[in-house]
Order: C-alpha cells, then sequence, then structure tokens
C-alpha cells in the first residue's frame, strides 16, 4: 500500500537544538510536493506548538500548529478526555506543559501542600530542583496521580552532544514516591492514534521517521506503521545491530535524503 503520510520526530531527526538537520527541508518539501501528508510527532513536552512552528519555519520548513502533535499536547487530550478540566495539578516541566494544561482549563499549583493537587503532570525540566522533587512527592503521596509525558532517558542537541532528557526527572520522582506514572508519549501508541485519526490515515498508509529505538520504531511497530531509522540522532549502527525484534526498523539510513 501506497504511503500517505510521513510522521517525523523532531530532535535527531529535523534538528539537533538550533541546528537543522541536512536535507531535513528538502525532504519535507520533496514529500509534501508528491502530494504526501507530513506531520511531526515528539516527546519533547518544553516547547508549545507554536513555538515549534517558528522554529521550523525558521529552518525553511513553513507548517501550521495542526502539523505537530507533542506529548505535552497529548497530554493535555487525555486529560481533558479523562474529565481533568478544572481540576489542580502540580507541573514539573516547562512552558509546553503549562500552556497545554492551560488550555484546557486546568489550574496549575505551584505548592501541593498550601493548595492541594489532583495530578502530578512531569517531563523536561532543566530548573528541575529538590524542591520541586519535593513537592511532587507530596502531592503524589497525598493522592495526586503521576503522569509523565515521556520517559526519554536522553535526547540529541547541538553540537553532537546527548544531555539528559524528561525521564531522568520522571525517574526520580517514581523513585522517591515509589509510584510508576501513566506514560503519555512514545512507545505508548496514545499520541500517535491520535495523529492517525486526524489525518484520517491507516497504519499501514503510514511512516514514522525517527532516530531512537525504544521509542519511534517501538511506537511505530506496535502501531503497525512502516519504520524507518535516521542515524543523525542517539542510535548509531551497533545499537540497530544488538536491539531486540520489536525494535527492529524496517529500514535504516544514514541522513534524511536516503528517504
Amino acid at each position: 500500500m501506497e504511503p500517505r503520510l510521513f510522521i517525523f520526530d523532531l530532535d535527531g531527526v529535523i534538528y539537533r537544538g538550533e541546528e537543522p538537520m541536512p536535507y531535513a527541508a528538502e525532504t519535507v518539501q520533496r514529500l509534501r510536493a508528491e502530494g504526501k501528508l507530513v506531520r511531526f510527532l515528539t516527546n519533547n513536552s518544553a516547547l508549545t506548538r507554536e513555538s515549534y512552528v517558528r522554529r521550523l519555519t525558521q529552518m525553511d520548513i513553513p507548517c501550521t500548529e495542526e502539523d505537530f502533535m507533542t506529548s505535552a499536547y497529548a497530554t493535555a487530550l487525555y486529560l481533558q478526555s479523562q474529565g481533568a478540566t478544572g481540576k489542580r495539578v502540580f507541573i514539573v516541566g516547562e512552558e509546553g506543559i503549562y500552556e497545554e494544561l492551560r488550555r484546557i482549563g486546568m489550574k496549575a499549583v505551584t505548592d501541593p501542600e498550601e493548595e492541594g493537587a489532583d495530578y502530578v503532570v512531569a517531563g523536561i525540566d532543566r530548573s528541575f530542583t529538590y524542591d520541586k522533587l519535593r513537592r511532587a512527592h507530596y502531592a503524589i503521596w497525598h493522592g495526586a496521580r503521576f503522569i509523565a509525558t515521556n520517559r526519554d532517558a536522553t535526547y540529541p542537541a547541538s553540537g553532537g552532544r546527548i544531555v539528559p532528557g524528561g525521564g531522568a526527572i520522571v525517574a526520580a520522582i517514581a523513585t522517591c514516591t515509589g509510584v510508576e506514572p501513566l506514560v503519555i508519549g512514545k512507545p505508548n501508541t496514545y499520541s500517535m492514534e491520535l495523529l492517525l485519526q486526524r489525518c484520517g490515515v491507516s497504519p499501514q498508509e503510514a511512516v514514522l521517521v525517527g532516530d531512537r529505538l525504544d521509542t519511534d520504531v517501538l511506537v511505530g511497530k506496535r502501531a503497525g506503521l512502516h519504520t524507518v531509522l535516521v542515524l543523525t540522532g542517539v542510535t548509531d549502527e551497533e545499537a540497530v545491530r544488538s536491539a531486540p525484534e520489536e525494535m527492529l526498523p524496517e529500514r535504516v539510513i544514514r541522513t534524511l535524503a536516503e528517504l
């Protein structure tokens, strides 16, 4: 079946930090010229969809908010479906989570001991402190439901660096509370299924292009998509050779030019 939809991860696939990946803009332009749908699916919860639009537009990839499914946005959609509008949430995260939860009418609290909390939502937080950990611990021990946007241990940054991801912060909260979170982002298929539904495309008509075996490739295979791994992010050829069957992509490419 001819692919109709190409879904790209962002970090390590379209860019690293502020550096666009080679052939990213050209590849997206070519696919669109061929009449293909192009969408972006990221576990990174740091930015709003508007911020992602600005970033990619500056990289010569024009797009709109509707082109993005972020783990923060998927988390907001999930919580909205669970009747969380108007509920109190303690956030360990950045602008992306705050804005998406604000949009569905949740109330962000700063001190669960004083204000109470119905949920703790955690993701990447580059201002993470012991005090935030303590407050998240208090909220969860007093009944707040623990939600994680993702559990990515690392993500690729500019200059070829690999830096700690949101999963490291989620792990700290899980360790001190003894409570495992509900994880919304990849490899959970929730965000992928939302994206397919919105595009009106079956899994067999979609291709996922990512740089991680344990999130991108795994979610693609779980959801029944075609999978392509590009070696511009966190995964190298040695990791592919030693990967379990459930994480093996259909195809491995060195750059997006090979897509």
